[in-house]
């Protein structure tokens, strides 16, 4: 019987999101037959160390935002040789640093919104780069944690850059009007990318797939496979698996784009991120589009330890 550490919590924005997928992981890996230990992980590497005491089989990685998803949490278990899931660290940082990703990606043909980093200080003077509207987001966040969306008329910055802590820039981008998309992808270290389905996302109760309409109750409703023209359907699949590979991710990944429907052909369909530690709980975009293609909760959780590994 594998031993498996479910990493959880963290001290990002997104602790109460890890939380809960750890908790839902740690369930399904019981049930699935493996011996399990639970970790809260803190800022203090003493005590991870300690915890991951003996060593487990296996380290899920269940942690979401800065620590977990960024390269960090991936590179002290590469040092302790703790076979881990998802994305090595390069991978890691690289995905979870927006602009970096899009820099990589864009030159190989993926179509981006025009956007750009921006000193904080610039855009609480009104310093921008493009007329409304606009979106201003941390470079390094999930969730939707501190975006905005700057509409035409909107005469002034939004209150939230006051007292924004999310370092000394943001990214502004082109706001793509129309649909959210998301894409899930599964390829095992060595293994072809294999995209699952599209799933169009609406929210409920604000303009936008922010933090809230993500994780409230009835915040968000998910339509899949997404009602969308075919090919922009085969071509979300196809760039997401691109991302996937050309960023050098493994596990899974949820990538996400804009679809402006109103634009002929594939020309209003835009790439967003790659997320390579998406939401884990059973209602979580991933798990949903796996049941889609037959996979149950269990199953994808136990084939991510399956096909964990140390990367160096």
């Amino acid at each position: 019987m594998k031993t498996v550490a479910v990493l959880m919590g963290g001290w990002s924005s997104e602790r109460e999101v890890s939380l809960s997928s750890g908790k839902a992981c740690a369930k399904a890996l019981r049930e699935k037959g493996y011996d399990v230990r639970e970790i809260d992980v803190k800022r203090d590497l003493k005590d991870l160390t300690a915890q991951l005491t003996p060593k487990p089989d296996v380290a899920f990685n269940a942690l979401h935002g800065r620590g977990g998803e960024d390269g960090c949490i991936q590179g002290v278990l590469e040092i302790l040789n703790i076979p881990y899931t998802h994305s090595a660290p390069l991978a890691s940082a690289l995905a979870m640093d927006k602009q970096k990703a899009i820099e990589i990606l864009k030159p190989m043909g993926v179509p981006c919104p025009e956007g750009a980093l921006v000193h904080i200080d610039d855009l609480r003077k009104g310093h921008i780069p493009f007329k409304p509207p606009y979106v201003v987001k941390p470079n390094n966040e999930g969730s939707s944690v501190g975006v905005y969306i700057i509409k035409e008329g909107d005469n002034k910055p939004p209150a939230g850059l006051d007292n924004w802590p999310y370092g000394p820039y943001a990214l502004v981008e082109q706001y793509i009007p129309g649909k959210e998309l998301s894409v899930a992808v599964m390829g095992a270290r060595g293994e072809k990318a294999r995209a699952l389905t599209v799933t169009e996302i609406t929210a409920s109760h604000s303009a936008f797939y922010d933090y809230e309409a993500k994780y409230a109750v009835g915040g968000s409703s998910h339509v899949l496979p997404a009602p969308i023209n075919q090919d922009v359907f085969n071509e979300t699949m196809r760039i997401a698996a691109f991302a996937h590979e050309n960023l050098g991710c493994t596990g899974v990944t949820r990538s996400d784009f804009r679809y402006n429907n109103n634009e002929p052909g594939l020309a209003g369909l835009y790439y967003l991120e790659t997320n390579t530690q998406p939401g884990m709980t059973p209602t979580s975009l991933v798990p949903e589009q796996a049941a889609h293609m037959g996979m149950s909760f269990g199953e994808l959780v136990a084939w991510l330890v399956e096909n964990a590994s140390v990367h160096t």
